[in-house]
């Protein structure tokens, strides 16, 4: 569980299935290969990760403690690039591995199908936006735009959705920090989409909600005014809606086991960061569906 966030078990029956799909891609790449002195299928260099498990347990023991690339070159004898792009390409593999466990999260709402297909029987649903520290860009442009003022600090932003058992069913694009949680929701997850039977537990960053779609189920904690305390009563009801609000809390808490989303991220690949969010989601939610 330290090396890879998995148990035995849980890392014994994703490997049938990692194997399986990294078998079929590394045949897709040999028949995409050019030359007619073409080599058998499996021939060639074993590298510095020969077996399917040492290949699983690379990754995820990347995710799970996102260690630096020096530092993998340490423990697995390999140098800094070859480490980068085994990185890469198992990153690629293991998303598609999720992909066919059916545990990764729907990542935009176009119609109730999709809401449907995301929480077939949920009565309500847990959204809360959740931000990841990173570099500070050199650009200026970018500088402004991924700084958050809630956190002091730059950051990226998704936007999730859970269940009441903290599965991860919608998990927005990766977003630049100062963007407020009510604008991506609206976005990337316009409550039109979602079913007005359907509770919706959401926290003071999704003021006007209950304005703008009037129609909807929605719990909201009520803000204190600036002239006068709440009464005891509302008090209450704020405490009690915290109480079960907080298990949206708890789910990201889950995917945020993995080093990779909580260390200040240091990857440049564009469009990496969203990623490595999708897997790690995907993670939690696999961990989920073995208990």
């Amino acid at each position: 569980m330290a090396l890879s966030g998995l148990s035995p078990e849980e890392f014994k029956s994703l490997l049938l299935v990692f194997t399986e799909t990294l078998q079929l891609k590394m045949k897709e790449r040999h028949n995409k290969s050019k030359g007619k002195d073409k080599r058998k299928f499996g021939g060639g260099r074993k590298g510095f990760l020969p077996s399917p498990a040492e290949k699983l347990l690379f990754i995820l023991f990347y995710y799970k403690c996102y260690p630096t690339y020096d530092m993998l070159t340490w423990l697995y004898g390999c140098n800094r690039s070859n480490a980068c792009r085994r990185q890469q390409y198992l990153s690629g593999i293991l998303e598609a591995t999720l992909g066919k466990k059916l545990v990764l999260p729907k990542r935009q709402l176009k119609s109730l199908e999709d809401f449907f297909q995301a929480f077939p029987e949920a009565k309500e649903v847990f959204i809360d936006g959740t931000e990841r520290p990173i570099q500070r860009p050199k650009d200026k442009d970018r500088q402004k735009a991924n700084y958050s003022g809630k956190k002091k600090r730059h950051t990226r932003k998704n936007l999730i959705m859970s269940t009441r058992d903290k599965r991860i069913g919608f998990l927005s694009q990766t977003v630049e920090g100062k963007q407020h949680d009510f604008s991506i929701l609206k976005e990337h997850a316009p409550p039109q989409y979602i079913p007005v039977r359907v509770r919706q537990r959401v926290d003071l960053g999704f003021k006007g909600y209950q304005v703008q779609y009037p129609g909807h189920l929605v719990s909201m904690p009520q803000r204190k005014p600036r002239t006068r305390d709440l009464s005891k009563t509302v008090k209450e009801q704020n405490k009690r809606k915290s109480a079960v609000r907080v298990l949206v809390e708890h789910a990201i808490g889950g995917v945020k086991r993995l080093r990779i989303t909580t260390d200040v991220f240091r990857n440049k690949v564009k469009d990496y960061d969203d990623r490595v969010m999708l897997i790690s989601c995907g993670l939690w939610n696999y961990h989920l569906q073995m208990k």
